[in-house]
C-alpha cells in the first residue's frame, strides 16, 4: 500500500496521479478519517483473515474479479460507476488477492483527495459515510476478496446533498470532529 495525495491532473484515472514532489500519507493519517490497513501476505491469508473478519464482525464475503473479461458486457459501466466520488452506508472492506488498483479517499478538513494504492496482500477498510471512489491502475486488472458485515451488497450513494444528510455521512463526520487539523 502506498498512500499519498492526488494530484488531480485531467488525465487517465489509471496513472498515478502523484505530485512531484510526492505528498505522501502514512497509516496513522489514514487511521484518523478512519481508514484501516492490514498487510497480509496472500499465501495461506485465510486464516489471518479470517481471525480479522470474526473480530470486526465480517459475516460474509466473496470474489470479485475486475477486469473485461470477468465483468464481460458490464466492464465500461462498472469502472465508470466505481470512479464516481460515492459514499456507503456499509463498510467498504477489501483484500487484494492479485492485480493492483486505486482507492481515492477524501481528507478532512481539506476535502483533499489521498489515493490509496493496493496490491497483493493489502487489506483495506473503509469507513461507513466517507466519500471515496476507485479505479485500476494501468495493468486493468485487480481480484478482491470482498468482506461484509451483513448480507454482501455494494450500494453506492453517490455525492450529493442529500447524501451529505444521510445518517451514515452525519455518523462519519462527527467521528472526524476530534481531528480538526490535517
Amino acid at each position: 500500500m502506498r498512500a499519498y495525495y492526488f494530484d488531480n491532473e485531467p488525465t487517465d484515472q489509471r496513472l498515478p496521479h502523484d505530485y512531484d514532489p510526492s505528498r505522501p500519507v502514512d497509516v496513522e493519517t489514514l487511521g484518523k478519517i478512519g481508514v484501516l490497513y492490514w498487510k497480509v501476505p496472500v499465501e495461506g491469508y485465510q486464516s489471518e483473515i479470517d481471525a480479522i473478519a470474526a473480530k470486526r464482525d465480517y459475516k460474509n464475503r466473496d470474489i470479485i474479479n475486475v477486469t473485461k473479461e470477468g465483468l464481460g458486457e458490464q466492464y465500461e459501466a462498472k469502472i465508470k460507476s466505481f470512479f464516481e466520488e460515492h459514499m456507503h452506508e456499509d463498510e467498504e472492506i477489501r483484500y487484494i488477492l492479485s492485480g493492483s488498483g486505486y482507492f481515492d479517499v477524501r481528507e478532512h478538513p481539506n476535502d483533499e483527495w489521498i489515493r490509496i494504492g493496493v496490491a497483493p496482500g493489502d487489506l483495506l477498510v473503509l469507513p461507513a459515510g466517507i466519500y471515496h471512489r476507485f479505479t485500476l491502475d494501468t495493468d486493468n486488472k485487480i481480484q478482491a476478496l470482498r468482506l461484509f458485515k451483513d448480507e454482501p451488497k455494494w450500494t453506492p450513494l453517490n455525492r450529493s446533498t442529500e447524501t451529505d444528510a444521510n445518517i451514515h455521512r452525519i455518523d462519519y463526520r462527527e467521528y472526524l470532529l476530534p481531528y480538526p487539523e490535517a
